[in-house]
C-alpha cells in the first residue's frame, strides 16, 4: 500500500530551485553593468538579486542608474544570459526527483521570473518540457509570479 499523496499539484520556481543558475546570472548582470558603464556590483550583490523581477534587480544591481536606462540594461542582461545558458546545470538530483513526483502521478508546473520566450529556451535545451503540466512566466503575469 503505498502512501497517500499530500499534493497533487507541486510548482517550481526555475532559476536557484531547479537550476544553479545564481553564478551564472551574477556574471551576467556584472556583464550586462560593465557594456553600458555603469558601476559593476559584486558577485554578492549581483547574486542578490535572484528571485526578484527583471526591474527589481536591475534598481538592486545598477543603483545609480537612471531609470531610462533600465531597457538598455536588460537587453545586455539577456545578451549575456543568452548566451550562457547552456551553461547552467541541475541541482544534483533534480531530474530524478521530477521523474518520480510525475510517476507518482504529482502535476508538476513552472511559476517563473523569465520570459516566455526564455523559459521555453531552458526548457528546450534541458529537454524538460514533458515533465510540466503548466507553466507561467512574468510576461504572462504583472510581474514575477509570486503565488
Amino acid at each position: 500500500m503505498s502512501a497517500r499523496r499530500r499534493f497533487d499539484l507541486i510548482v517550481f520556481d526555475w532559476d536557484g530551485t531547479l537550476f544553479d543558475s545564481t553564478r551564472l546570472i551574477a556574471r551576467c548582470i556584472q556583464a550586462a553593468c560593465g557594456d553600458i558603464g555603469t558601476p559593476i556590483p559584486s558577485e554578492r550583490d549581483a547574486s542578490y538579486v535572484i528571485g526578484l523581477g527583471l526591474a527589481e534587480a536591475l534598481m538592486h544591481a545598477a543603483p545609480t542608474l537612471p531609470r531610462e536606462r533600465y531597457p538598455e540594461l536588460a537587453a545586455r542582461y539577456r545578451h549575456h544570459y543568452r548566451a550562457s545558458q547552456s551553461d547552467i546545470v541541475l541541482f544534483e538530483g533534480t531530474l530524478e526527483m521530477l521523474r518520480a513526483l510525475k510517476a507518482n502521478n504529482h502535476w508538476l508546473a513552472v511559476a517563473t521570473g523569465k520570459t516566455r520566450k526564455g523559459l521555453d529556451e531552458a526548457l528546450a535545451t534541458a529537454s524538460m518540457a514533458d515533465l510540466f503540466d503548466a507553466t507561467r512566466t512574468a510576461d504572462e503575469t504583472r510581474g514575477k509570479p509570486d503565488h
